[in-house]
């Protein structure tokens, strides 16, 4: 691995500072970062640490919902007794989320803006489309781990499996700049391929996540992550669902599907949410909802399987999101 200066900022300020330079870049927990430097992905030559910032690893609940710092832990979220009650989603997929022992110092932010797991862009030899180079070989290689909805160029899928649960519950993110603060939504904060082919989100040189904001659940909310990988251990999803459902009185009034591991972002299906809403939450509505999930789905070679397997879970999120037994 090549050297590096190792800063430690005191102030968020100082951080953007630091940051807003050249060959440099930010690590909190360091569980992507390090790997892809001892790799040889990435050389920075200066590397800020963002662990040092104070006032980063609250968890806040208010009238409107909760604030949580973009240090806070995953072990934190998945602990977290109010999280685990009314945004069941969120926690367990923190809880599912690679070993106890990465999720004890893996952050919130960092789980949102991890870089893909594509073979061809980790493989420091190969210079992919993203790395700048002139064709995404997942096209037409190797592609039974990418993605099934995706506008192209390029077709890794977000790794991320906080992101999809936090989309669904509608948060947002607090970026800070040299030029102060902004808060948008997280469906806004991601990016396909042939918007941002380098990047996989809006941030730019010199900006970081400091606090995710999710607004309070309506009443009757129920939620879940449903994740399916290759091995029960630390492994990344093939697919993934979490599903927030509103029900009263017996029928779904609100509902929100989004999935992981089918394309470059959380993928939100608003055809499977509205597939539900106004009607009783059943195996047949759920079979709906999976079915209009992939609809939009033009899988590659090798990567078809994932089709009925998205499909069959978010058939089973939504189930058990609802507290019925398919």
């Amino acid at each position: 691995m090549k050297s590096f200066v190792y800063h430690q900022p005191k102030t968020v300020a100082d951080a953007v500072r630091l940051l807003s330079q050249r060959d440099t870049m930010a690590i909190a927990g360091g569980q992507d970062l390090l790997g892809a430097m001892k790799d040889g992905l990435f050389e920075p030559g200066h590397v800020v640490n963002l662990k040092s910032l104070p006032g980063l690893r609250e968890i806040r609940e208010t009238s409107s919902g909760l604030q949580i710092g973009a240090l806070v832990t995953l072990t934190e979220i998945a602990e977290h007794p109010v999280i685990r009650r009314d945004y069941t989603a969120l926690a367990e997929a923190a809880e599912s989320v690679a070993t106890p022992q990465i999720r004890n110092v893996g952050t919130i932010g960092g789980n949102l803006c991890q870089r893909p797991r594509c073979w061809y862009f980790r493989d420091p030899h190969v210079h992919c489309l993203k790395k700048g180079g002139d064709q995404c070989y997942a096209a037409r290689g190797d592609n039974r781990y990418h993605a099934i909805i995706s506008p192209g160029p390029c077709y890794i899928v977000h790794p991320s499996d906080c992101a999809p649960a936090l989309l669904a519950f509608g948060a947002r993110v607090t970026i800070a700049s040299a030029k102060g603060t902004r808060t948008v939504a997280l469906k806004d904060f991601f990016q396909m391929p042939d918007k941002n082919l380098k990047g996989e989100n809006i941030l730019q040189a010199g900006e970081i996540i400091t606090q995710i904001t999710v607004p309070k659940p309506p009443a009757g909310t129920r939620s879940t992550y449903v994740k399916v990988r290759e091995k029960d251990s630390f492994d990344w999803a093939l697919v993934a669902a979490a599903v927030v459902l509103q029900i009263q009185g017996g029928v779904c009034r609100r509902a929100s599907v989004v999935l992981g591991g089918v394309a470059p972002i959380p993928y939100e299906s608003a055809e499977a949410a509205k597939s539900l809403v106004g009607k009783t939450v059943n195996v047949q509505t759920a079979a709906a909802a999976g079915s209009a999930a992939v609809a939009k789905a033009t899988p590659l070679e090798m990567n078809a399987y994932k089709v009925p397997m998205a499909e069959a879970v978010v058939k089973r999120a939504v189930l058990a999101a609802a507290g019925v037994t398919g």
